[in-house]
């Protein structure tokens, strides 16, 4: 395994332990997202000022805010890394504010869309990136309204972020999930329609896209399950890299086995396919860091914000199952 491999291991064990100190009433799937934001940036995890800017949050929204929901700890992370948070976090209430009135519905996943706009654009291009956010969500919801939700805003977003056109971009994403559908039908229609976005986002072609079922091929020889729902939108970006199946297949089962002998990553701790996410997350980012020119850069930027949203997404569904359960029994 390289160094720079093991060296965002062992930044993410690091930052995970300095935020289980804290946050009690919070998730431990929160938790560890937040430790792996602060990892992909490179930086040890700063309790003090994650909760500066979860404070900060409290106090300048409402008790039934979107922003203290699920995801609030999350924004509170990606906002501690801004030297700026007051004047962020007002542009991104005011974002949201925007999204709201473009008939987006208030929710953890708007919350964090919102956050993506500000701290990704200009204020001049707010209205614009808004815009084109609708535009690709309308795009994405007229190819199948049925799988199309309010999971699919933040990706709405980084398409809109990009400077991929409405109609290529979402053509594109229908003719992937078309393509993919017969080859990973046990992962689920949504699971399918992400990993359509994160090709369609990283500008695969055709050719790209057996690079990906080559991947999953040779992984699943080595019997890592990369196919599943979870883990599924991973395999894509892993398939954006230009990596080999061996020496993936080597690495992902160093990573794991690296992570699940560490305190705190057990089997009753960590699932499989988590502890799967994070080993494949923290790999990816190590190659992308490793590629030359502006074009390698924002390839790193997409991949990171790529492996934030699907993180996202899988925490939402995760808490909201869980509640759903509670509630159920009780």
């Amino acid at each position: 395994m390289k160094n720079t491999i093991t060296n965002n291991l062992d930044l993410f064990i690091s930052n995970k332990g300095i935020i289980k100190r804290g946050f009690t009433w919070h998730n431990s799937m929160t938790k560890r997202l937040a430790a792996l934001i602060y990892t992909l940036e490179n930086k040890t995890l700063d309790y003090e000022n994650i909760e500066r800017s979860h404070r900060l949050i409290k106090d300048n929204t409402g008790i039934f805010s979107s922003f203290k929901g699920s995801m609030s700890l999350c924004i509170a992370t990606m906002l501690s890394l801004n030297n700026s948070k007051e004047q962020l976090f007002a542009e991104v209430l005011s974002v949201y504010d925007s999204l709201k009135k473009a008939k987006f519905r208030a929710s953890d996943y708007l919350a964090v869309s919102a956050f993506l706009i500000a701290a990704n654009t200009e204020k001049d291009n707010y209205t614009n990136t808004v815009e084109r956010t609708k535009a690709f969500y309308n795009g994405m919801k007229k190819n199948s309204r049925l799988r199309t939700g309010e999971d699919d805003y933040i990706f709405a977003v980084m398409f809109a972020l990009s400077d991929i056109e409405v109609i290529t971009g979402t053509e594109r994403m229908e003719q992937l999930y078309q393509r993919l559908k017969k080859e990973f039908k046990r992962a689920g229609g949504n699971s399918i329609q992400t990993l359509s976005q994160v090709l369609a986002l990283g500008g695969k072609t055709d050719e790209a896209l057996e690079h990906l079922l080559i991947l999953r091929k040779v992984l699943k020889k080595r019997k890592i399950r990369m196919d599943k729902t979870y883990t599924l939108p991973a395999l894509g970006v892993l398939s954006l890299l230009p990596l080999d199946g061996d020496s993936l297949a080597d690495n992902l089962l160093e990573a794991q086995n690296y992570l699940r002998a560490q305190k705190g990553f057990g089997k009753f701790s960590v699932p499989e396919q988590e502890l799967l996410l994070y080993s494949s997350a923290l790999i990816s980012v190590s190659y992308a860091k490793e590629m030359k020119g502006n074009v390698a850069a924002s390839i790193t930027n997409t991949i990171t914000n790529i492996i934030i949203a699907q993180q996202v997404a899988i925490m939402i569904a995760a808490i909201s199952a869980s509640t759903a359960a509670a509630a159920s029994s009780g």
